[in-house]
């Protein structure tokens, strides 16, 4: 990005920093709502307790649109304002390359596939005001450029235009094929998501990242940067694939009907939440961590069983445990 558009940008952020500290609790709150932690809340959230079939195509789709987000940050390979300029406060700390915003690009995503669901005006007009307040937020946070965040929408955007376009015909096009046969598409279009990455970085073998990035970002209480880092990649590549895989599953054994007392499906959450955290936290306190072979490779298995065990294992525990009924049972198709 040529430095008299970052210098504008660097202008721009300043004047929302300069509003002042009451916009902290606000631009945090909508930063939130754009971060993969919260989509992997309210995922499994919609899909065990609302809309099995909203919940996936949020969780797919959003682990598809990180994937690639993860690509093109390292294709552009650009700085964050606090990087940049020591004059930008760092509200909010990332380790990765700032074009385009991830959180602009997945708000767009998640929040355009839910709305694109329920297909009414007034979620549409709600949606597009949290997709625009998540990217303004990363301005003030000192965390985007202006010119990532818009990026960020396009980027989204067109992602979007193009899911919702080919969701339909290419899901005739899986359901020619048997289960075993689905798992190995669902399981290549992971692996391409990973090469697509590991090609992207490839592409700055000779690239060094610029000193005073490194300075500025190693200000008092800011995290290190590591934005050649393959960890996320995997792990998003690895999130689809599970989700993908368990859903399949779960729907070759009668799938899952999400209709409920109010109560199966709290404890449907709470249950199923617990199994999140701990595959998480349990098997990432025990399994190496790296970028080498073998902790990466973990690391995609990991996430991978995370994403099983919300589409797959957990509704199958539902169902056993009488919290839920399967599709197969209910008749319904």
């Amino acid at each position: 990005m040529p430095e008299n558009i970052l210098d504008i940008g660097i202008t721009i952020v300043l004047f929302f920093q300069n509003l002042g500290d009451w916009l902290s609790s606000p631009t945090q709150f909508f930063t939130f709502l754009g971060s993969e932690e919260f989509y992997l809340f309210v995922a499994p959230a919609i899909y065990w307790c609302m809309d099995a079939s909203i919940g996936l195509k949020v969780g797919l789709f959003v682990m598809l649109s990180a994937s690639l987000n993860d690509a093109l940050k390292v294709t552009f390979h650009g700085p964050r304002p606090y990087w940049y300029d020591l004059g930008v406060r760092a509200l909010s700390f990332e380790s990765s390359f700032g074009l385009p915003s991830g959180h602009a690009q997945n708000a767009v995503v998640v929040w355009g596939t839910f709305a694109a669901a329920l297909n009414r005006g007034w979620v549409w007009i709600g949606s597009i005001i949290v997709m625009f307040l998540i990217g303004l937020s990363r301005l003030y946070l000192g965390v985007h450029f202006p010119s990532d965040v818009v990026v960020g929408w396009l980027t989204g955007a067109l992602i979007l235009w193009v899911i919702l376009k080919l969701e339909t015909p290419v899901m005739n096009w899986l359901n020619q094929n048997n289960p075993g046969m689905q798992i190995i598409i669902a399981l290549t279009v992971s692996l391409i998501l990973i090469l697509v990455g590991l090609v992207s970085r490839s592409s700055l073998d000779d690239w060094t990242i610029p000193s005073s990035w490194v300075q500025n970002a190693a200000a008092p209480e800011a995290a290190p940067i590591d934005p050649l880092s393959r960890s996320r990649l995997v792990s998003s590549a690895g999130a689809f694939f599970g989700l993908a895989a368990g859903a399949i599953v779960l729907e070759n054994r009668g799938g899952f009907n999400v209709r409920g007392a109010w109560w199966k499906r709290v404890v449907r959450f709470l249950v199923g939440l617990a199994g999140v955290i701990l595959i998480w936290s349990g098997l990432g306190a025990i399994l190496p961590r790296g970028e080498y072979l073998s902790a990466l490779s973990l690391r995609y298995l990991r996430y991978s069983l995370i994403g099983f065990w919300v589409t797959g294992l957990a509704p199958a525990l539902f169902i056993h445990s009488k919290l839920a009924e399967s599709k197969r049972n209910l008749g319904v198709k």
